[in-house]
């Protein structure tokens, strides 16, 4: 198998994975974890066999055209440090899973666990292997929105809601920073091309953009690895099951944020302003997250912030512009992963089995876990930087860097101190979780009896601690070769001379080392008796944790801030937002004419046809009247409104454009009926109610509205009548009216348009429609009448009154028969407005039709089986299911997008060809049909719903039998 396709599979497999665990039932416990185990591990064989591609110091790509043009593309970049990440993200992701079998309950939605879970793995896959700068971002915001699905999985639980809502408030923010900064970055080195951008350190570095690229950047960094200031996220995290946990938290998320600085650290590392915002950021968070983790009572909490602390290491390495720096913080990145790990299932093994994860109600464990305490003390230690385990290697080489000269600069002469005293805390918390939950007294008030968890659930520590030991012990065989791979693809010729030897005699990082151990032990000591009891640590620790301040900020952006806002700009009308819409664009619009000046150009009087003016004042009358009339009877407006629509189709007749009338045409049926049913959901008018503000006066109110819907009208007429009289010799016209046949085989330049040259704003335009439709769904679900509110005896009388007194009024016969003879014709128009839709649909590519028009025309079908025999009698008869037909039409259309990259296309490129078919003919069969099968699709789905929502609120008088709370989801 070639690398370029094991790439692209490695990408695919856990996207794949998720949407195929998505669909195992509730109970299929085994089945979901042997599912996802062997995506897993697939994940880790394709990494594995990748190793000898990229061990040859040449990365391996993969690149998809996207949008070329713009210089982007889907590219796919393994090197060395890519490849390492992957396999920490593959393997710890395979040993999570066979660990989450036993952890997670029966009881849980395991099917959405692993889900999510396989998806996030795809997606942090996706950020090691970008290629692509803007791809990097998608792939960030996606881990971002996963991560969230995980941390809130137990949305039941407050805390688990609470901490979701602000990793995503966080990392959300941080990842627009993000986007900003490869922009900036994208446009000094004129592209996103990863590879590009890693040969241009010199051209950012001296750019006068470059520092404010990186604070962007590094704001994206900071946030999704919990940097000072923004680390008070990942505590609340710690609401998700364990399993999240163990794999966010050692080696996918949080590990992104350095995983970028790492990447990037050629272009952007070695400056000052690099120095000091990395360093400051680094020390902060390395201090303070190994202070907070000593008062911790919750396992998991301890572990949180041990994990901030340990990040900031990697930070401040990063921070020193050193090669050697470098090289330690990348080491660490592994070491960190691996017994961070193991910690985490242990803290869920010990929950699992106790019942609590509360240090100062365990004790004792030891004797009744010696296994699981046995492998939970080696990772502490590592954790803690003891000698002959991989902690202490890393540790090591931290200490060699931060005695080094860097900068002159007080952040870099008390780097040693910080890195000791930090070292000294780590210690301290190590030895109290090793000695608050495994010795001591056992309590005998545990909500369960604790015991040894089964084999498999302890395996995967088993191997992460034996890892442990083995790169302590010989690193230079184990862990070297592969070190050095990623080493050198960061680093380049740059890479230094260094050493994984075990022992190197007696030096001043060793003696750093011991006074870490030696004080860490004795601060334990001095506190073990105030840990005991605490409760949160000292008085002013509450004060310094930053949750304080988001809630607070919080509080005053959503209440405070947008009450004024609100207050200021709010309204319960929808004519006043469009009112201030429409001064926003008419600003808009006014600024650049100002500035450039506006020539209307030469008027030409003479060719106006008086017929095409007198077809326009019946239009405008029609719009005047339906103005006017909104004061009276918003039905008669609405006719009105019908009419100037009609004189729109007939213009676009007059000036031979029949495919954009036949569109406008439709639409106009449609919309006109889908108002109709949403009348009487409209408020009532001003004059009636007291609502917000008293209004400026009715008169002055509507001259004011007059004026600005003048203006906005009249403007536009001079604007197009400047820009159509002004013929441009570099007009695009010309170029689709030439190439519409030649590539796009089709002769309606306009359907052309729409599904071949701008199919990508096309694709754009039916997903916002899908959504518009749904949310609409959403937001009238809630009025949906009650069952027992229905046909209630008052109800029938009062309707059988109804029909008592209109029955007669026609010649003796009642209002039902007297519309038996349309409502048969709207039955029997069925079939016939159905083979106009297929007429429409295929014609549209070489005539006026297409699939918008063929999917506007399909719904006015069911529309009028809705006006003719009633909402009950169809859903009866026809499931129409118009949410599937929105999902068909989105996958149909975006199938044939990444079908062109089969071929090597960029996205969406079309293919054309005529096929002679017996008795039809020729007919074209261009890939851009089936695109315009999807809009069709997503068109008829997205009116049908909107169709079904309105009828059921509409609707008077309904059976009950025939209705319930969950009929419009079943129609649905």
């Amino acid at each position: 198998m070639a690398s370029e396709t094991m790439l692209m599979m490695l990408i695919v497999l856990p996207f794949a994975g998720a949407c195929f665990a998505a669909l195992f039932p509730a109970n299929a416990r085994n089945a979901e974890t042997w599912a996802a185990a062997l995506v897993t591990l697939g994940t880790v064989v394709l990494s594995a066999c990748l190793f000898p591609s990229v061990a040859t110091g040449t990365p391996v790509r993969l690149d998809i055209e996207w949008l070329p043009t713009l210089g982007l593309s889907f590219s796919l970049r393994m090197d060395g440090f890519a490849w390492l990440f992957a396999m920490l993200v593959s393997t710890i992701g395979f040993l999570v899973v066979i660990y989450s079998r036993y952890y997670m309950s029966p009881d849980d939605a395991i099917p959405r666990f692993y889900a999510f879970f396989l998806a996030f793995m795809g997606a942090m896959l996706g950020i090691i292997l970008s290629g692509n700068l803007i791809l990097l971002v998608v792939f960030w915001e996606l881990t971002s929105i996963i991560s969230f699905m995980l941390i809130g999985y137990w949305y039941q639980k407050a805390d688990a809601r609470d901490g979701a809502r602000m990793s995503l408030t966080i990392t959300g923010i941080g990842g627009l920073g993000l986007l900003a900064g490869v922009l900036l970055i994208g446009h000094i080195v004129g592209s996103y091309d990863l590879d590009v951008v890693l040969d241009s350190g010199d051209l950012i570095r001296s750019h006068p953009l470059y520092l404010t690229a990186t604070c962007l950047i590094l704001l994206g960094a900071f946030t999704k690895s919990a940097q000072f200031p923004f680390h008070f996220w990942l505590p609340n995290a710690m609401a998700a099951p364990t399993p999240v946990s163990a794999f966010l938290h050692s080696a996918t998320m949080v590990k992104a944020g350095v995983f970028l600085m790492a990447r990037l650290w050629p272009v952007l590392g070695g400056t000052y302003e690099w120095f000091w915002l990395t360093g400051f950021a680094g020390a902060m968070s390395l201090l303070l997250g190994a202070y907070f983790a000593i008062f911790q009572r919750d396992i998991k909490g301890l572990l949180a912030y041990s994990t901030i602390s340990h990040l900031g290491l990697i930070t401040l390495l990063l921070s020193l512009g050193s090669p050697l720096g470098a090289v330690a913080a990348i080491f660490h990145m592994m070491n960190h992963a691996t017994f961070k790990a193991s910690l985490f299932m242990a803290a869920g093994i010990i929950d699992h089995e106790s019942g609590t994860r509360d240090m100062q109600k365990l004790g004792g464990l030891f004797k009744l876990m010696p296994y699981t305490a046995t492998l939970a003390m080696v990772a502490s230690a590592a954790m803690a930087g003891v000698p002959l385990l991989n902690g202490f290697l890393s540790k090591e080489m931290f200490f060699a860097e931060a005695i080094e000269t860097h900068a002159d600069s007080i952040l870099d002469t008390v780097a040693p101190y910080v890195a000791v005293l930090a070292s000294a805390f780590a210690v301290t918390y190590s030895i109290r979780f090793i000695h608050a939950v495994f010795f001591g007294d056992r309590p005998d008030d545990l909500p369960r009896e604790p015991h040894e968890p089964p084999f498999l659930m302890r395996l995967p520590i088993q191997l992460l601690v034996l890892a442990c030991l083995v790169i302590g012990i010989i690193p230079a065989v184990t862990v070297g070769p592969f070190l050095h791979v990623a080493v050198v693809s960061v680093l380049g010729e740059e890479t230094p001379a260094y050493s994984l030897a075990v022992w190197h005699g007696l030096t001043v990082p060793l003696v750093m080392s011991i006074i870490a151990l030696a004080g860490g032990a004795l601060l334990y000591f001095l506190l073990r008796h105030y840990l005991a009891h605490c409760e949160e640590g000292p008085p002013y620790f509450r004060r310094l944790k930053g949750q304080r301040i988001f809630e607070r900020v919080l509080v005053f952006v959503s209440w405070r801030g947008a009450k004024l806002v609100e207050t200021t700009f709010g309204t319960r009308r929808l004519q006043q937002q469009l009112r201030l819409l429409i001064v926003v664009a008419l600003v808009a619009a006014f600024i650049p004419l100002y500035n450039r000046g506006f020539d209307l150009g030469v008027l030409r009087w003479g060719q106006t046809d008086i017929a095409f003016g007198l077809l326009w004042m019946v239009g405008i009358a029609c719009a005047v009247g339906a103005a006017y009339q909104a004061k009276f009877h918003r039905l008669v407006a609405l006719i009105l409104l019908g009419g100037a629509g009609v004189v729109t189709c007939i213009t676009f007749v007059w000036l031979s454009a029949p495919d954009l009338a036949v569109t406008q045409l439709l639409v106009e049926i449609v919309t006109a009926v889908l108002i109709l049913l949403g009348l009487r959901w409209l408020p009532k008018r001003w004059e009636d109610t007291e609502l917000g503000r008293a209004p400026l006066g009715t008169k002055v109110r509507r001259g004011r509205d007059l004026l600005l819907a003048a203006i906005g009208g009249l403007g536009m007429t001079l604007l197009s009548y400047a820009v159509m009289m002004r013929p441009s010799p570099d007009s695009i016209s010309e170029f689709f009216l030439l190439k519409a046949y030649e590539e796009g085989g089709g002769r309606n330049v306009v359907n052309v348009i729409l599904v071949d040259f701008r199919g990508f704003d096309t694709f754009g335009e039916i997903t916002v429609l899908g959504i518009v439709a749904l949310t609409v769904f959403a937001l009238f679900r809630r009025f949906r009448p009650a069952p027992d509110t229905i046909d209630s005896p008052e109800q029938q009388r009062i309707q059988a009154a109804t029909d008592e007194a209109r029955s007669d009024r026609i010649s003796g016969q009642t209002v039902s028969d007297y519309l038996l003879v349309p409502s048969v014709i709207m039955q029997w128009l069925f079939p016939v407005i159905i083979v106009l839709a297929a007429y429409l649909f295929l014609r549209g590519h070489d005539l006026p039709g297409g699939g918008f028009a063929a999917g506007v025309a399909m719904s006015a079908a069911f529309i009028l089986q809705y006006l003719a025999a009633g909402t009950v009698w169809v859903e009866d008869r026809l499931r129409i299911l118009p949410v599937n037909w929105i999902g068909l039409g989105l996958l149909i259309a975006a199938c044939v997008g990444i079908g062109s990259w089969v071929f090597g296309y960029p996205f969406l490129t079309s293919y054309s060809q005529y096929v002679d078919l017996p008795v039809i003919g020729k007919v074209p069969a261009a890939t851009a049909i089936l695109f315009d099968l999807g809009v069709f699709s997503l068109v008829v789905g997205a009116t049908v719903l909107m169709l079904i929502v309105f009828a059921h609120q509409s609707i008077r008088r309904l059976r009950a039998a025939k209705i319930s709370t969950t009929t419009m989801e079943e129609i649905v």
